[in-house]
Formats: C-alpha cells, structure tokens, sequence
C-alpha cells in the first residue's frame, strides 16, 4: 500500500499566530495613536489648564432670625418655597406692641398740650411784664412830678411863703411815689424772671417730647417687627419656625437661599497660585451633570489660606512639622446663561479647571 500523506494540522498554529501579531500590532497603533493624540490635546490645551476638585457651589445665605419676642401666630410660607423680598414669611403676635404704641401716643397728645400750655403761660408773663413796665413809666413821671412838687415847696418854705407842713407833704409824696418806682422795678424784674422759668421749663417739656416721640418711634419699629419678611429673592430652606413657638430677639426662624446668585469657592493648591488671577476663564463640571459644564470667571483670590480663619489655626512653632501644601479659596462667579439652563443648589462638589492660555500666550 502506498505511504498515507503527513496530516495538515500544523498550518494552523501559524494562522492564529499571524492573526494575534496583526491583532497586537493593531492594539500598539491604537495605543500609540491614543498617547499621541492625548499628548497633542495636553500640548495643546492641557497644560495650560489648572483644576481642583476641592471645590463647592455656595451662595450669600440670609438667615432670617426674629427681632422682637412673642409667640409665633401663623407661617406663611413651605419649605422650600421660593420667596420673592418682602414676602411674609411669618407673623408674631403683636397686641403687646399695639398696646405699646397707643400708650406712646397719648403720652406724645399729653405732652404736646403741655408745651401749649407753655405757650400760652409764657404769652400772659409776657403780657404781666409789659404791664409791670407800663406802672413803672407811670411811677416815674409820679416820681419826676413829686420831685419838682418837692423843690417848689422847699423854695417856697425857705422864703416863708409855704408851711412847714405843705414841705412835708411834698416830701411824703415825693418819697412814697420813689418807693413805687422801686417797687414797680422789682415787679418788672419779676416778671421776667417769670418768662425766664417758663422757658427753662418749656425747654425741659420739649426734651421729654423727644424722648417720647423715640419712644413711639421704637414702638412703632418693633410693631414692624412682628411681621418677618424675606429681605432677598430665594428658597426658603432650614425652616425653624412653627405656629404656637415662642420666640425671642435672635431666634432663628429660616434660612432664605439665592439660587440665581450662587457661586463657586475653590480651593486651589498654593503652588497652583502664580497661575490665577482675577479675570481668568474658567470651566465647571458639576457630579450632578456629569454631561454638562458651566462657563464662570475667576471673580477673586482670598488674601489668606482657609486655615488661617479656621476656629483653631494650626500653631506649628513647638513640636514635630510636616509640611503640607496649603489651599488657598478662589471665588469663581459662573455666567448667568449657564445657570438659567441647570439649576446648582449650594453644597454641590464640582470641579473647577481654570484656563491659562491667554496669559501663557502673553508672556510668550
């Protein structure tokens, strides 16, 4: 019988080795295609770019807290309620500060009658004063008039031509109208020292009149107070306040939170530092919209590290020192088109890549 023919079975292993070399070379070129293609896009853009992930959306929050005490009446607003300024957000009882207010006032009617009763009393010294001056006109001629009657009569006794007595009738008369004269001095005298008191005292009414007025004024204040408003547009978060709750000046009732003006804080490396400035375009990628970013610009650059205004600042004169590269908080303020499509709420962690072309550009 002839010799059977060598089976054929060992081509194979050759095959699948030419398909694995195509297949890794394959692989090398989409790797090498892949690192030069991002080394490209790093020459390109990459490397002028400065990112942190230690970064949060943040807003200005007002926190509404109660400036008189009193028990709460009604809350007019829900949790998380969007507010506009000067919307109610809730009432305290406010029949004590009515009270208040209306017995201000009739203290103010009082003291108001008071002063024209100062007025009028001032008006009348006057008066008594121009009649005190008027008697004393009239004792004076009566004096001029006696003293000339005097001089007569004692010209007249001298050459025997009048009595004795007529001369001391003359002299009587002369001395009493010299007393009236004196007599209508003091009264002049005193009648404006009269006007003087008045005034001192009208002066004195019209101090307590201020003082009253404050008071009213004060009254009236905290009678505003007892209506608590929103002082800025936002979302009402953190609500405290219930119906029935007894309040006092400082307790906090709710928290109102601007979502149209919320910002970014981001913490950037010191070393990263030389590289920012205000001006400087930036990129935020927010975890919520991982397909979406947000364009901002770097608003500021705080003066000091965030641990500096920590409640304890770290003390490393004693002990061991290990060096740690510090953070230093940068304000980016986000375009207002961005916002109007994705809603950000404070809190939310994002990254911020800060774009350093132009100034790159510049120095070149």
């Amino acid at each position: 019988m002839p010799p059977e023919a060598p089976p054929a079975a060992p081509a194979a292993p050759e095959k699948k080795r030419s398909r694995r070399s195509l297949v890794l070379g394959a692989i090398a070129v989409l790797l090498l295609a892949g690192g030069g293609w991002y080394g490209l896009d790093w020459w390109r853009f990459g490397r002028f770019n400065i990112s942190t992930d230690d970064a949060y959306v943040s807003a200005d929050t007002s926190v509404l807290a109660a400036k008189v005490g009193g028990y709460v009446r009604s809350v007019e607003v829900a949790a998380n309620q969007w507010v506009k300024a000067g919307d109610v957000i809730a009432r305290i009882d406010d029949g004590d500060y009515v009270l208040a207010l209306r017995g201000a006032e009739n203290k103010i009617a009082t003291q108001e009658a008071a002063l024209s009763r100062f007025d009028e009393q001032e008006k009348a010294a006057e008066a008594a004063v121009d009649q005190a001056e008027a008697q004393l006109s009239a004792s004076r001629a009566d004096l001029l008039r006696a003293g000339l009657e005097f001089e007569r009569q004692d010209k007249l006794a001298s050459s025997n031509y009048a009595s004795r007595a007529t001369l001391d009738n003359a002299r009587a008369d002369r001395d009493k109208t010299q007393a009236s004269v004196e007599a209508g001095k003091a009264q002049v005298a005193s009648a404006k020292a009269a006007i003087a008191v008045l005034k001192a005292q009208r002066i004195e009414a019209a101090h307590v009149l201020d003082e009253y007025r404050t008071a009213r004024d004060q009254a009236r204040r905290d009678l505003d107070f007892t209506i608590v408003r929103a002082p800025i547009d936002g979302v009402v978060g953190n609500r405290a306040v219930q119906v029935g709750q007894l309040v006092q000046p400082g307790t906090r009732l709710a928290a109102i939170v601007p979502l149209e003006g919320v910002y970014v804080d981001a913490n950037f490396k010191e070393t990263q530092l030389g590289r920012l400035h205000p001006g400087q375009k930036v990129r935020v990628f927010v975890d919520a919209y991982p397909d979406h970013d947000f364009a901002g610009t770097v608003l500021s650059v705080s003066p000091a590290s965030g641990s500096v205004f920590s409640l304890l600042p770290p003390e490393n004169a004693t002990g061991n020192f290990t060096k740690i590269v510090q953070r230093i908080p940068v304000r980016i303020v986000l375009d207002r088109g961005a916002l109007a499509a994705r809603e950000l709420r404070p809190g939310m962690s994002v990254t911020a890549v800060v774009d350093t072309r132009a100034d790159m550009r510049a120095d070149t």
